[in-house]
């Protein structure tokens, strides 16, 4: 994040004395990213964070893929996958490659564990549901439509509030940011940038916890999943300023960039991360010169694949997507509107269409989960009617 924030309990300099009531050490924690040469913040934990009672191997992380076939547009309904488990377990990973990963969680079960992801950062959007994400930098409600930023590291859990709740998850082997051209040398985002730092919500609320017994912190690390037990709650510091923590940013308040004629996706980059971008498309006005076609042009992804998560709303040069559709335009076959959406669209004004797209700049593999819930007919879908 391009801000400093501080929050909680924090003595006047880094790496001096700071006691509690009874005379002992808080247990300052550096935690930042690229060694010592990236971003940090400083921890302040009532208890030493490497005092682990019980360290176990749970599960291999990786997802089975699909045997290499012909190349083809994807078209995956979510919405038909089995819900259950927690907003962990319960991930269903559709397409994978050594960068990125993208799941859908229709959680049914709390989490009565904590979470970390040690092989990079996460976003998640929630798609439906309310609630809190408990982390170690504090508490961050979220709600549908937001994305919550989540650094690599970060201990978490969340604490869902709503009878049923569904996430877009995007997990990173890298470091996910604002996108570089919309910030100026000192991080800050520009005048130009869709979105700033009012848009963006950060941990007000921290509330260290001082109980003891015995608590479960579950560590995604070199793609497997292990499991940690603590004599303490793991949520358990009273201070720390920096600039690594998470973040929430709603996708309503991303201010759309339009023009006389069609823009091309990247104005509606929202995040970075290694070899891919995340997009927004929201509610915005068509494109204004007379003779404006608004719905996009074929286009050939010569060296990327494209994926776009449909939310809600009416997908204006696609048929046959819900909410919940995912779909996929690898690198090497071009795509574009389906027949009559390009005429279709002539004189529209506004559309109110709202998606994630994850556009990646190395190919990604479909899993043998998404073979289940494939319509595929969808390749054939630019036929003549």
């Amino acid at each position: 994040m391009p801000f400093y924030h501080r929050l909680g309990r924090i003595p006047a300099k880094r790496h001096i004395q700071f006691r509690q009531e009874d005379g002992s050490l808080y247990r300052e924690e550096v935690m930042g990213t690229k060694g010592f040469s990236g971003i940090q913040s400083i921890l302040y934990h009532i208890h030493a964070p490497a005092q682990v009672r019980e360290a176990r191997l749970i599960r291999d992380w990786t997802v089975p893929v699909e045997e290499a076939g012909v190349n083809r547009h994807r078209h995956l309904l979510t919405f038909r996958a089995k819900a259950g488990s927690d907003p962990i377990d319960g991930r269903i990973h559709w397409l994978v490659n050594d960068d990125v990963a993208i799941a859908t969680a229709t959680p049914t079960a709390p989490m009565n564990y904590f979470f970390r992801n040690s092989d990079g950062d996460e976003v998640i959007f929630v798609h439906e549901g309310e609630g809190t994400l408990e982390t170690i930098f504090g508490d961050l409600p979220y709600r549908a439509g937001d994305y919550l930023v989540i650094p690599v590291g970060t201990t978490y859990r969340l604490e869902m509030r709503s009878k049923e709740s569904r996430f877009l998850v995007i997990e990173s082997f890298g470091e996910i940011t604002p996108p570089r051209r919309y910030r100026n040398e000192f991080g800050q985002l520009m005048e130009h940038s869709p979105y700033c730092e009012r848009d963006i919500r950060i941990p007000e609320k921290l509330n260290p916890r001082y109980e003891t017994g015995t608590f479960e912190v579950r560590v995604k690390s070199r793609n497997q999943l292990h499991a940690y037990t603590y004599d303490f709650h793991p949520l358990d510091v009273v201070g720390w300023d920096g600039y690594l923590y998470p973040w929430a940013f709603n996708i309503e308040d991303f201010e759309p960039i339009t023009g006389s004629i069609h823009q091309p996706p990247p104005v509606h980059q929202t995040f970075a991360g290694p070899n891919f971008v995340v997009c927004s498309f929201v509610p915005r006005m068509y494109d204004y010169h007379p003779l404006a076609i608004p719905a996009p042009y074929f286009h050939s992804n010569v060296n990327s694949d494209e994926v776009l998560y449909y939310v809600k709303g009416n997908f204006m040069s696609r048929k046959g997507v819900n909410e919940g559709s995912i779909t996929l335009h690898p690198s090497g076959l071009p795509h574009g509107p389906h027949p009559g959406k390009a005429e279709a669209s002539i004189g529209k004004e506004r559309t109110e269409e709202l998606a994630v797209m994850v556009d990646t700049f190395k190919p990604l593999k479909v899993t043998k989960a998404a073979l289940e819930i494939e319509d595929p007919a969808y390749m054939y879908s630019w036929l003549p009617e």
